[in-house]
């Protein structure tokens, strides 16, 4: 059903959002999911078309010329900086694409309920789990689940969120993972690979290879039907960056589209600036 206030846009329910969804895969079409961390990506993600726009709070950093994993660091509120993303810059300009938040699911200062009682109420038609600690590997994820800032809590709120009618998009970094978000109802799982290569702040030394993005993928896609055949899969991160890359995952794997953050909006820019500038500065004077 339409807004209720409005007549179009979000909010929109969970079955909704699966609706428009199946409608691209039915019309022979990728699902393209965009990152926004400004209200001018957010408007011109919608102009070129794309089915879902992500606010994350690395967004904010992206867009401020920093690697987009300054979201995973205590450099901020994540949950407080997606919000406000959403309510002053995205929100009020997205005509009709749904939107969704990025929560950071453990985080121990939040009642989790409450919290996605604020992100439903300031519109948002869904939630995606960012930060999220799946990409943290290693000692530090150790210490992380033994102290009870774990996955598991990303987890729970995606319980929640089934629980309160809104869409979820989810990051997993393994198949295991893909399991325990599809059995809470996550409507669609996304296989994490990476940080994005590529651009000015993308990683080099730290790239995986495209057969490991391509079996990793497919492994988390493969996991996640296991439990639930009706859930939308999706590809992000490592080398998959420009839409040669996405075509070429997509022809490899059985998911549905792909979700790019660093991909669309930073990518984007960088280029398109530096082009703009330098065909500025090329003018002469009589």
């Amino acid at each position: 059903m339409p807004n209720q206030w409005t007549g179009k846009g979000n909010p929109y329910t969970k079955q909704e959002v699966r609706d428009r969804l199946k409608s691209t895969l039915e019309q022979g079409k990728a699902i393209i999911a965009a990152g926004a961390g400004t209200g001018i990506s957010a408007k011109f993600i919608e102009k070129g078309g794309a089915d879902l726009i992500i606010i994350y709070n690395s967004g904010r950093f992206r867009m401020s010329g920093h690697g987009s994993t300054a979201g995973l660091m205590a450099y901020g509120d994540a949950n407080a900086v997606a919000m406000e993303i959403g309510e002053f810059e995205v929100l009020p300009v997205v005509e009709e694409i749904p939107v969704i938040c990025g929560v950071h699911g453990s985080d121990p200062r939040r009642r989790m309920w409450h919290h996605l009682l604020k992100v439903k109420e300031m519109g948002f038609s869904g939630v995606n789990n960012f930060p999220t600690h799946c990409i943290v590997d290693g000692h530090f994820r150790q210490v992380l689940e033994e102290t009870g800032m774990g996955f598991a809590k990303e987890v729970e709120m995606v319980r929640l969120a089934t629980m309160m009618d809104l869409f979820s998009i989810v990051y997993v970094a393994t198949p295991d993972e893909a399991r325990q978000m599809a059995e809470v109802g996550a409507d669609a799982i996304v296989a994490h690979v990476g940080t994005t290569v590529g651009g000015s702040i993308g990683v080099t030394g730290a790239a995986v290879s495209m057969d490991y993005a391509v079996e990793r993928t497919q492994a988390i896609a493969d996991a996640g039907r296991e439990v639930n055949p009706d859930i939308f899969f999706l590809a992000h991160g490592g080398p998959v960056n420009t839409p040669d890359d996405v075509r070429q995952i997509l022809s490899r794997t059985d998911v549905h589209g792909f979700v790019g953050a660093s991909s669309l909006e930073r990518m984007g820019i960088e280029q398109s600036l530096t082009d703009l500038t330098r065909d500025f500065k090329s003018i002469t004077l009589k």
